[in-house]
Protein backbone atom coordinates (compact mmCIF):
# COMPACT_ATOMS: atom_id res chain seq x y z
CA UNK A 1 0.00 0.00 0.00
CA UNK A 2 2.82 2.41 0.87
CA UNK A 3 4.51 1.70 -2.46
CA UNK A 4 1.27 2.46 -4.29
CA UNK A 5 1.00 5.78 -2.47
CA UNK A 6 4.63 6.63 -3.24
CA UNK A 7 4.16 5.75 -6.92
CA UNK A 8 0.99 7.80 -7.32
CA UNK A 9 2.50 10.82 -5.59
CA UNK A 10 5.57 10.49 -7.82
CA UNK A 11 3.43 10.84 -10.94
CA UNK A 12 2.23 14.29 -9.95
CA UNK A 13 4.93 15.59 -7.60
CA UNK A 14 8.35 15.58 -9.23
CA UNK A 15 11.54 14.86 -7.32
CA UNK A 16 12.25 15.44 -3.62
CA UNK A 17 11.95 11.78 -2.70
CA UNK A 18 13.21 12.48 0.82
CA UNK A 19 10.33 14.89 1.41
CA UNK A 20 7.81 12.34 0.14
CA UNK A 21 9.28 9.61 2.35
CA UNK A 22 9.17 11.90 5.39
CA UNK A 23 5.56 12.77 4.64
CA UNK A 24 4.61 9.09 4.35
CA UNK A 25 6.55 8.38 7.55
CA UNK A 26 4.41 10.90 9.43
CA UNK A 27 1.25 9.59 7.79
CA UNK A 28 2.06 6.06 9.02
CA UNK A 29 3.12 7.26 12.46
CA UNK A 30 0.03 9.42 12.96
CA UNK A 31 1.96 12.69 13.08
CA UNK A 32 1.54 16.16 11.60
CA UNK A 33 3.99 17.84 9.22
CA UNK A 34 5.24 21.40 8.83
CA UNK A 35 6.72 22.26 5.44
CA UNK A 36 8.82 25.44 5.38
CA UNK A 37 10.05 26.91 2.14
CA UNK A 38 9.77 29.94 -0.10
CA UNK A 39 6.58 30.46 -2.16
CA UNK A 40 6.30 28.43 -5.35
CA UNK A 41 8.42 25.46 -4.25
CA UNK A 42 5.60 22.89 -4.39
CA UNK A 43 4.43 22.76 -0.76
CA UNK A 44 0.74 22.95 -1.62
CA UNK A 45 1.10 20.56 -4.55
CA UNK A 46 2.67 17.90 -2.32
CA UNK A 47 -0.09 18.19 0.28
CA UNK A 48 -2.92 18.05 -2.24
CA UNK A 49 -1.32 15.11 -4.05
CA UNK A 50 -1.04 13.10 -0.83
CA UNK A 51 -4.66 13.78 0.07
CA UNK A 52 -5.85 12.71 -3.36
CA UNK A 53 -3.81 9.51 -3.33
CA UNK A 54 -5.08 8.59 0.16
CA UNK A 55 -8.74 8.90 -0.81
CA UNK A 56 -9.38 10.98 2.32
CA UNK A 57 -11.58 14.03 2.71
CA UNK A 58 -9.52 17.18 2.28
CA UNK A 59 -9.78 20.80 3.33
CA UNK A 60 -7.49 23.72 2.62
CA UNK A 61 -7.32 26.65 5.03
CA UNK A 62 -5.66 29.66 3.41
CA UNK A 63 -4.34 31.58 6.40
CA UNK A 64 -4.35 35.37 6.10
CA UNK A 65 -4.05 38.18 8.68
CA UNK A 66 -7.87 38.35 8.95
CA UNK A 67 -8.51 34.60 9.33
CA UNK A 68 -10.45 34.02 12.55
CA UNK A 69 -10.28 31.01 14.91
CA UNK A 70 -13.91 30.17 14.07
CA UNK A 71 -12.93 29.74 10.42
CA UNK A 72 -10.75 26.87 11.57
CA UNK A 73 -12.71 25.22 14.39
CA UNK A 74 -16.26 26.13 13.39
CA UNK A 75 -18.83 28.30 15.16
CA UNK A 76 -22.22 28.13 16.84
CA UNK A 77 -24.99 29.48 14.60
CA UNK A 78 -28.45 30.44 15.88
CA UNK A 79 -31.31 28.46 14.32
CA UNK A 80 -34.47 30.62 14.46
CA UNK A 81 -36.75 27.63 13.80
CA UNK A 82 -35.98 25.82 17.05
CA UNK A 83 -34.39 28.83 18.76
CA UNK A 84 -31.16 26.99 19.58
CA UNK A 85 -27.51 27.34 18.65
CA UNK A 86 -26.17 24.65 16.32
CA UNK A 87 -22.60 23.77 15.50
CA UNK A 88 -21.48 24.81 12.03
CA UNK A 89 -18.40 22.82 11.03
CA UNK A 90 -15.11 24.57 10.43
CA UNK A 91 -12.52 23.65 7.84
CA UNK A 92 -10.73 21.41 10.38
CA UNK A 93 -13.51 18.80 10.16
CA UNK A 94 -11.79 16.82 7.41
CA UNK A 95 -9.33 13.94 7.43
CA UNK A 96 -6.36 15.73 5.81
CA UNK A 97 -5.99 19.45 6.44
CA UNK A 98 -3.74 21.76 4.48
CA UNK A 99 -2.98 24.72 6.72
CA UNK A 100 -1.53 26.90 3.98
CA UNK A 101 0.87 29.70 4.95
CA UNK A 102 0.03 29.18 8.60
CA UNK A 103 2.47 31.84 9.75
CA UNK A 104 0.66 34.61 7.85
CA UNK A 105 -2.15 34.67 10.40
CA UNK A 106 -2.19 35.88 14.00
CA UNK A 107 -0.98 33.72 16.90
CA UNK A 108 -4.56 33.58 18.22
CA UNK A 109 -5.77 31.89 15.02
CA UNK A 110 -2.69 29.67 14.85
CA UNK A 111 -3.56 28.43 18.32
CA UNK A 112 -6.97 27.29 17.08
CA UNK A 113 -5.22 24.24 15.63
CA UNK A 114 -3.51 23.28 18.90
CA UNK A 115 -6.34 21.25 20.43
CA UNK A 116 -7.13 19.62 17.10
CA UNK A 117 -3.52 18.51 16.55
CA UNK A 118 -2.93 17.36 20.12
CA UNK A 119 -6.22 15.68 21.01
CA UNK A 120 -8.16 15.09 17.79
CA UNK A 121 -11.02 17.33 18.85
CA UNK A 122 -12.14 20.96 18.95
CA UNK A 123 -14.11 22.79 21.61
CA UNK A 124 -16.59 25.46 20.50
CA UNK A 125 -18.68 27.33 23.08
CA UNK A 126 -17.92 24.70 25.69
CA UNK A 127 -18.94 21.74 23.53
CA UNK A 128 -16.40 19.20 22.29
CA UNK A 129 -16.53 17.92 18.72
CA UNK A 130 -14.46 14.88 17.75
CA UNK A 131 -12.47 15.12 14.51
CA UNK A 132 -12.50 12.47 11.78
CA UNK A 133 -10.21 9.46 11.98
CA UNK A 134 -7.65 9.38 10.43
CA UNK A 135 -6.67 13.03 10.93
CA UNK A 136 -3.53 14.78 9.72
CA UNK A 137 -2.44 18.40 9.45
CA UNK A 138 0.02 19.39 6.76
CA UNK A 139 0.97 23.00 7.42
CA UNK A 140 3.07 25.18 5.15
CA UNK A 141 4.91 28.30 6.13
CA UNK A 142 7.17 30.84 4.49
CA UNK A 143 10.55 31.58 6.10
CA UNK A 144 10.12 33.98 9.02
CA UNK A 145 12.25 36.66 7.39
CA UNK A 146 9.56 37.09 4.71
CA UNK A 147 7.24 40.10 5.04
CA UNK A 148 3.88 39.56 6.74
CA UNK A 149 4.81 36.47 8.75
CA UNK A 150 4.31 35.66 12.44
CA UNK A 151 6.61 33.17 14.19
CA UNK A 152 4.81 30.00 15.29
CA UNK A 153 4.58 29.56 19.09
CA UNK A 154 6.89 26.87 20.48
CA UNK A 155 3.86 24.97 21.85
CA UNK A 156 2.44 24.67 18.36
CA UNK A 157 5.74 23.77 16.73
CA UNK A 158 6.07 20.96 19.25
CA UNK A 159 2.84 19.37 17.95
CA UNK A 160 4.38 18.73 14.53
CA UNK A 161 6.14 15.41 14.27
CA UNK A 162 8.44 16.71 11.53
CA UNK A 163 9.48 19.92 9.89
CA UNK A 164 10.73 19.51 6.34
CA UNK A 165 11.76 21.68 3.40
CA UNK A 166 11.77 21.03 -0.33
CA UNK A 167 14.44 23.20 -1.93
CA UNK A 168 15.00 23.75 -5.64
CA UNK A 169 14.56 20.87 -8.09
CA UNK A 170 17.36 19.62 -10.29
CA UNK A 171 17.43 20.54 -13.99
CA UNK A 172 15.89 17.23 -15.06
CA UNK A 173 13.24 17.41 -12.36
CA UNK A 174 12.27 20.93 -13.38
CA UNK A 175 12.03 19.94 -17.05
CA UNK A 176 9.82 16.97 -16.10
CA UNK A 177 7.71 19.32 -14.02
CA UNK A 178 7.21 21.50 -17.10
CA UNK A 179 6.26 18.48 -19.22
CA UNK A 180 3.68 17.40 -16.63
CA UNK A 181 2.17 20.87 -16.68
CA UNK A 182 1.96 20.87 -20.48
CA UNK A 183 0.28 17.44 -20.35
CA UNK A 184 -2.29 18.71 -17.87
CA UNK A 185 -1.14 16.69 -14.87
CA UNK A 186 -2.31 18.41 -11.70
CA UNK A 187 -3.17 17.31 -8.13
CA UNK A 188 -6.91 17.50 -8.83
CA UNK A 189 -6.49 14.52 -11.18
CA UNK A 190 -4.73 12.28 -8.68
CA UNK A 191 -6.42 8.89 -8.32
CA UNK A 192 -7.01 7.40 -4.89
CA UNK A 193 -4.99 4.20 -4.42
CA UNK A 194 -6.30 3.51 -0.91
CA UNK A 195 -9.11 4.49 1.45
CA UNK A 196 -9.29 6.03 4.90
CA UNK A 197 -9.74 2.52 6.30
CA UNK A 198 -6.43 1.56 4.68
CA UNK A 199 -4.75 4.56 6.32
CA UNK A 200 -6.13 3.54 9.71
CA UNK A 201 -4.78 0.01 9.18
CA UNK A 202 -1.37 1.41 8.18
CA UNK A 203 -1.26 3.40 11.42
CA UNK A 204 -2.29 0.41 13.51
CA UNK A 205 0.44 -1.73 11.94
CA UNK A 206 3.08 1.01 12.27
CA UNK A 207 2.28 1.36 15.98
CA UNK A 208 3.07 -2.36 16.40
CA UNK A 209 6.59 -2.03 14.97
CA UNK A 210 8.97 -3.36 17.62
CA UNK A 211 11.50 -1.12 19.35
CA UNK A 212 13.88 -3.21 21.47
CA UNK A 213 15.49 -1.89 24.64
CA UNK A 214 18.89 -1.32 23.00
CA UNK A 215 17.37 0.93 20.33
CA UNK A 216 15.20 2.63 22.93
CA UNK A 217 18.28 3.49 24.98
CA UNK A 218 20.03 4.66 21.80
CA UNK A 219 17.19 7.12 21.19
CA UNK A 220 17.28 8.18 24.84
CA UNK A 221 21.04 8.82 24.61
CA UNK A 222 20.45 11.16 21.66
CA UNK A 223 17.86 13.08 23.68
CA UNK A 224 20.24 13.27 26.64
CA UNK A 225 22.98 14.55 24.34
CA UNK A 226 20.68 17.35 23.18
CA UNK A 227 19.87 18.28 26.78
CA UNK A 228 23.55 18.47 27.68
CA UNK A 229 24.47 20.55 24.63
CA UNK A 230 25.19 24.11 25.80
CA UNK A 231 24.52 25.51 22.33
CA UNK A 232 20.82 24.80 22.90
CA UNK A 233 18.54 26.35 25.48
CA UNK A 234 15.91 24.23 27.21
CA UNK A 235 16.86 20.84 25.79
CA UNK A 236 14.66 18.20 24.18
CA UNK A 237 11.36 17.54 25.94
CA UNK A 238 9.88 14.11 26.78
CA UNK A 239 7.48 14.68 23.88
CA UNK A 240 10.50 15.01 21.57
CA UNK A 241 11.70 11.62 22.84
CA UNK A 242 8.32 9.98 22.20
CA UNK A 243 7.93 11.62 18.80
CA UNK A 244 11.36 10.38 17.75
CA UNK A 245 10.33 6.84 18.68
CA UNK A 246 7.09 7.07 16.70
CA UNK A 247 8.84 8.62 13.70
CA UNK A 248 11.40 5.79 13.72
CA UNK A 249 8.54 3.27 13.83
CA UNK A 250 6.93 4.99 10.85
CA UNK A 251 10.20 4.95 8.89
CA UNK A 252 10.74 1.25 9.66
CA UNK A 253 7.18 0.44 8.58
CA UNK A 254 7.37 2.19 5.21
CA UNK A 255 10.71 0.45 4.69
CA UNK A 256 8.91 -2.89 5.00
CA UNK A 257 10.17 -3.95 8.43
CA UNK A 258 8.38 -4.74 11.70
CA UNK A 259 11.29 -3.61 13.88
CA UNK A 260 13.25 -0.37 14.28
CA UNK A 261 16.94 -0.18 13.39
CA UNK A 262 19.37 2.57 14.46
CA UNK A 263 19.44 3.66 10.81
CA UNK A 264 15.71 4.46 11.05
CA UNK A 265 16.43 6.73 13.99
CA UNK A 266 19.27 8.47 12.14
CA UNK A 267 17.04 8.98 9.09
CA UNK A 268 14.34 10.85 11.01
CA UNK A 269 16.31 12.51 13.81
CA UNK A 270 17.05 15.90 12.24
CA UNK A 271 13.57 16.48 10.80
CA UNK A 272 11.92 15.36 14.05
CA UNK A 273 14.11 17.40 16.39
CA UNK A 274 15.33 20.62 14.76
CA UNK A 275 12.11 22.64 15.17
CA UNK A 276 12.05 21.76 18.89
CA UNK A 277 15.56 23.02 19.64
CA UNK A 278 16.40 26.66 20.32
CA UNK A 279 19.92 27.95 19.74
CA UNK A 280 21.48 29.95 22.56
CA UNK A 281 22.36 33.59 21.94
CA UNK A 282 26.04 32.71 21.85
CA UNK A 283 25.48 29.97 19.28
CA UNK A 284 23.51 32.34 17.05
CA UNK A 285 26.30 34.92 17.21
CA UNK A 286 28.84 32.21 16.35
CA UNK A 287 26.79 31.23 13.28
CA UNK A 288 26.02 27.72 14.51
CA UNK A 289 23.36 25.71 12.67
CA UNK A 290 20.78 23.58 14.47
CA UNK A 291 20.87 20.71 11.98
CA UNK A 292 24.67 20.44 12.10
CA UNK A 293 24.66 20.26 15.90
CA UNK A 294 21.95 17.58 15.93
CA UNK A 295 23.80 15.48 13.34
CA UNK A 296 26.95 15.71 15.44
CA UNK A 297 25.13 14.50 18.55
CA UNK A 298 23.50 11.63 16.65
CA UNK A 299 26.86 10.61 15.18
CA UNK A 300 28.50 10.71 18.62
CA UNK A 301 25.86 8.50 20.24
CA UNK A 302 27.05 4.85 20.52
CA UNK A 303 25.11 2.62 18.12
CA UNK A 304 23.81 -0.64 19.67
CA UNK A 305 25.37 -3.73 18.15
CA UNK A 306 22.26 -5.90 18.47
Amino acid sequence: MVEKLKSMIGEFFVGKEDAVINLLTCLAAGGHVLIEDAPGMGKTTLARTLAGACGCSFSRIQFTPDTMPGDVTGTSVFNPENRTFEYSEGAVMREIILADEINRTSPKTQAALLEAMAEGQVTVDGKTHVLPDPFMVIATQNPIEFLGTYPLPEAELDRFMMKISLGFPTEEEELLMARNMLEGKEPAKVKAVCSKEDIKKIREDAAKVKVNDNVLRYIRNIIEGLRNEKKFTGGASPRAFLMLIKAAQGRAYISGRDYVMPDDVKAVAVNTLHHRMLLSAEAKVAGEETDTIIRGIVSASPVPLE
